[in-house]
Parts: structure tokens; sequence; C-alpha cells
């Protein structure tokens, strides 16, 4: 039996060994098993760690309200309140996704920015340039506006952009869709970048879903 001390094999020879050393074996193939698992428990976080950072939506740049140049403090303030990151299309040598127009009537100064938490962006409009009672439009999954361009080469695509009348009664007359109420300011149009949009025209407190580009 002396020369099993040493064995640490789980098999067959372990029935016949004396107590003492069962009780060995056992207890080290315990402390292997242990050691396995924690070893792949290990090796299995630090593969799904690797494979999330490589997900397309992982690579969206993502910045800060406050990394936006001219955005008003009170707005920044609310955005960052509300947990708000502007997503970038790329690739964009400038900083995009926030915009100011007439949204609301001839006249006033009106901010838009798409807003992403939690992986959906939202059009937030902030009226006047208040914080207060934001509008919010039109939330859509970030992941529904990557595309692949090249192996390993991921682009977001959503972009929201001030139009004037005459490209809605352009696009209007090119598309058609609902008839148009007098158009007396500007709207938003909401873009998947190089396939199509749509603009959004509020009237009467309601927001108009408009014929874009195509």
């Amino acid at each position: 039996m002396d020369d099993w001390a040493d064995w640490d094999g789980a098999g067959d020879k372990a029935l016949f060994c004396p107590t003492p050393c069962y009780k060995t074996v056992v207890r080290r193939n315990k402390n292997t098993n242990k050691l396995r698992l924690v070893t792949f428990a290990a090796a299995f976080a630090t593969f799904a760690a690797v494979l999330f950072a490589r997900t397309p939506q992982a690579r969206i740049v993502q910045l800060s309200p406050a990394a936006i140049p001219g955005v008003p403090a009170n707005v920044v303030k609310e955005l960052e309140r509300r947990g708000c990151t502007i997503p970038q299309e790329a690739p964009t040598k400038t900083s995009s996704n926030v915009i100011k127009g007439e949204f609301a009537k001839p006249g006033q100064t009106d901010w838009a920015a798409l807003c992403s938490v939690n992986g959906v962006s939202t059009i937030l409009v902030f009226w006047n340039g208040s914080e207060k009672n934001p509008a919010a439009i039109a939330p859509m999954e970030d992941r529904i506006y990557i595309q692949g361009f090249k192996k390993d080469q991921f682009s977001y695509s959503r972009g929201i952009r001030t139009v004037a009348k005459d490209f809605i009664l352009r696009h209007h007359d090119t598309y058609g869709g609902p008839k148009l109420p007098p158009i007396n300011h500007q709207g938003i149009d909401d873009m998947f970048v190089g396939k199509a949009s749509v603009v959004w025209y509020h009237h009467n407190g309601q927001w108009l879903k408009l014929a874009g580009r195509d």
C-alpha cells in the first residue's frame, strides 16, 4: 500500500486503499476539481469580455453631452441627468446628432439631441432651449442602425438634421404621403445614413411623420 501514498487518481484502485489513504485521495481530487472549476470560470469570463468588446454595438462611438460644442449648459445638464450619451455617425470628422432649429414655430430656437440610454436612442427636443419637459420621439435600438462595410469594420448610421420648408415640400411631392399642414417652420430629418429617412414635423401638439429621403 505504501506505493500508493503519492497516487492522486480516482479510479478503482482507490477501493483497495486503506481509509486514511482513501480520504487523502478524495480530498486531493476535490481540491483539483475546485481548481479546475475556478480556472474554467476565469477563462470563460475573459472570453465573454473579449467577445462583448468585439460586438458591433460596443464599437459605437458615444460622446458625453458636454463634449458636443455649443450646446446650452442647461440642456447638457439635463441630458447628463438622464444618463444620455450621444451616438456618433461613423466615420465623421465633427460631432453629430445634436442640432438646433425652429421646430415649433418661426423665430423660436429649439434644440434636439439623439439620446442613447441602454442601447436605445430617442430624439429629445428642448423647446426654446429649456430643459423642462422636452419632447421625446422615435425611440429605436442602436443596433438596428449598425452597418458592416468590411470585416471587423462597422458604422453607426443614424443621424438627425434640421430641414427647411423646401426640403419637406420637395420630398412630399416626390414620394407622397398624408396631406401636409401649412409648413411654416423647420422639421427634423431622421436618417438611416445611406438608405432612407423620415421627417418629424411638429403641428398642433403632435409629431407628423413625413416623407424624407429614399
